[in-house]
């Protein structure tokens, strides 16, 4: 076990590092020049010379790297472009912003999907089933973005018990953020909780016509006993990676809802560096969302050794 621990740390280190050259590497080829972009058109020969040689891109590119990468590694992701602050202490605000929104949606995403996915198995093809199912697809099939201006349509401008747009700056305290996390939490737990749903139903579905489960049943064990203690931990192994997908893209893919409530998160900071060609800003987010998944994929993993026996037993069987 501690062996197969070693060889997945050892592996996402070395996936984050792969991730870090790629982002490098496409940052650039990127067309146009830094300099350029940070002293406009007009700007002369010898300033634009004088400014790339003061930001160090007349070195070579690998040189470049090896101090970005020793930087990134430090907590250094650079100065932005745009406005000439640390991008580390920017990042870790948005980030934080961005997490509390995560962590709600994931308190309330994977509790009632696990619940709704468990009661469709068991209840298969009968109502509930029915019911669940058919909201699971209208979830799965409204894009996110719709959601959130259904929300804002219903909860902001008809009964207006909650804000539409975030106007306090990234900054701002935790307990200032707290209501304007309410409507984008709701609409990430529409579309995150259908898709962990289907994948949930269909794992109880399987597990619950399995032998070891017949075999409980048979030993004279009650429903809620064989489907906790034995049909459960089972059902829950293909639903963890769906869970640890869904908690990355929380993190690096909330974009387009934070942008409609201007919520001040990781989201709206990466469409706005994209549009002011911020390059330090774009590579940092790349990475730390690179890193994020990795993170995830590593968590669901020990997480599916924790819940199933044979896979902590399963090397040393091989042997």
């Amino acid at each position: 076990m501690i062996v197969y621990i070693s060889r997945r740390l050892l592996s996402a280190v070395v996936t984050v590092l792969l991730a870090s050259v790629i982002v490098f590497a496409a940052v650039q080829l990127l067309p146009g020049d830094v300099a350029t972009q940070v002293l406009g058109q007009d700007a002369t020969p010898d300033a634009v010379a004088a400014l790339r040689e003061q930001m160090g891109l007349n070195r070579p590119a690998a040189l470049r790297f090896v101090d970005w990468v020793t930087g990134a590694v430090r907590g250094d992701f650079g100065v932005s472009l745009v406005s000439g602050e640390p991008v580390a202490a920017t990042l870790w605000l948005h980030l934080r912003n961005t997490m509390l929104i995560a962590v709600a949606t994931i308190a309330v995403a994977v509790t009632s999907s696990i619940v709704l996915g468990v009661l469709a198995g068991l209840y298969r093809d009968r109502w509930p089933d029915t019911v669940i199912s058919t909201l699971t697809l209208v979830g799965m099939s409204v894009p996110e973005f719709v959601v959130a201006t259904l929300l804002v349509l219903a909860l902001s401008i008809t009964v207006p018990v909650l804000p539409a747009v975030v106007l306090d700056e990234a900054s701002a305290p935790v307990a200032d953020l707290l209501p304007a996390v309410v409507l984008p939490t709701i609409a990430l737990s529409v579309v995150m909780t259908a898709y962990i749903v289907r994948m949930t139903r269909t794992s109880v579905i399987d597990v619950m016509a399995s032998e070891f489960v017949t075999t409980a049943r048979l030993k004279g064990l009650g429903t809620g006993r064989v489907v906790v203690r034995h049909a459960l931990p089972s059902a829950l192994l293909p639903t963890l990676n769906v869970i640890a997908m869904n908690v990355a893209w929380l993190v690096g893919g909330v974009a387009v809802v934070e942008n409609v409530f201007n919520y001040p998160g990781v989201g709206r900071m990466l469409l706005e560096a994209v549009h002011n060609r911020d390059l330090p800003v774009l590579q940092a987010i790349a990475v730390v969302s690179a890193a994020v998944y990795v993170l995830c994929n590593l968590a669901a993993d020990l997480g599916a050794m924790a819940l199933n026996p044979r896979l902590r037993t399963g090397e040393r069987s091989a042997r």
